[in-house]
């Protein structure tokens, strides 16, 4: 069964794009498309879908293919998902606050601060995603 994929960016203008798509297991996958052979995937944790939802917001990639960009949306129950869950309770607080930000519109700025408090301190949300990334496919 292929997995009806959002893409969220490109790596380069002509590069692989980077998404994700909701699995069977009431899951994500992460997903990369526009390869030799088809799209790769590999199952996704609470750290890639908000490092998705990260680029998504800072515009960090290069626009995804018009007919797969993920909407705004499609993120907002991408973090609802990682929020639903999370069982540490601060951890959780803080992807309550980041879902609030999605959901209510909030500036890309106060979204993004939002996200990366729920990501962690120290993480850089584009470094995890190049090393996922390349270890389906070998980036340019």
């Amino acid at each position: 069964m292929d997995l009806v994929a959002c893409a969220v960016g490109r790596f380069g203008p002509d590069g692989p794009w980077v998404g994700f798509a909701p699995t069977l297991d009431d899951a994500y996958a992460l997903v990369v498309g526009e390869l030799p052979g088809g799209s790769r995937q590999m199952a996704a944790d609470a750290e890639d879908l908000l490092s998705l939802a990260l680029a998504y917001f800072e515009e960090s990639l290069d626009p995804p293919p018009d007919e797969l960009a993920a909407t705004h949306g499609d993120i907002g129950a991408l973090v609802r998902h990682v929020a639903e869950q999370e069982t540490d309770p601060i951890r959780r607080s803080l992807l309550g606050e980041a879902v609030d930000a999605v959901d209510d519109g909030l500036a890309a700025d106060a979204t993004i601060a939002r996200l990366t408090r729920a990501l962690g301190d120290g993480a850089d949300a584009m470094t995890r995603l190049r090393r996922r990334v390349s270890d389906l496919v070998r980036l340019p």
